[in-house]
C-alpha cells in the first residue's frame, strides 16, 4: 500500500480493485433493488422511491401481460414442433414394408 500511497501523492491516478468491505462483500458486485444501481444495498440507497400511481401500475400490468403472452406463444410453438417431429417419426415407420409369413409385402 505504500507504493499506492506514493503514486497518489505524486498525482498519478490508480485504479484499485475492491477487495471487499467489512461485511465481506465486493461492492462492485452489490446491486440495489430500489434503483438497480451497483455498489450499494437498497437500505443505503439515496434515490427517492418511485411513486406507484395508477399509470405505473397499468404499465407494469401491460408488461406482465406481454410476458405471459410471449410465454404462452412459445409453449404453443414447442407443442407444434413436437407434433411435427411425431408426424415425421410416424411417416418413417409407415414407409417400412411389412412382410407376411410367406415373404410377400403387404
Amino acid at each position: 500500500n505504500d507504493g499506492i500511497q506514493n503514486q497518489i501523492e505524486n498525482g498519478n491516478l490508480v485504479a484499485v480493485r475492491a477487495e471487499g468491505n467489512t461485511a465481506g462483500h465486493n461492492e462492485n458486485q452489490i446491486r440495489c433493488y430500489n434503483c438497480m444501481g451497483v455498489g450499494h444495498f437498497a437500505r443505503d440507497c439515496t434515490v427517492r422511491p418511485r411513486r406507484r400511481d395508477a399509470a405505473y401500475l397499468q404499465t407494469q400490468l401491460l408488461i406482465t401481460q406481454k410476458e405471459e403472452a410471449r410465454i404462452q406463444l412459445q409453449a404453443e410453438e414447442n407443442d407444434l414442433m413436437a407434433a411435427a417431429a411425431d408426424l415425421d417419426e410416424i411417416k418413417e415407420t409407415d414407409s417400412t414394408p411389412v412382410y407376411d409369413s410367406d415373404g410377400s409385402a403387404e
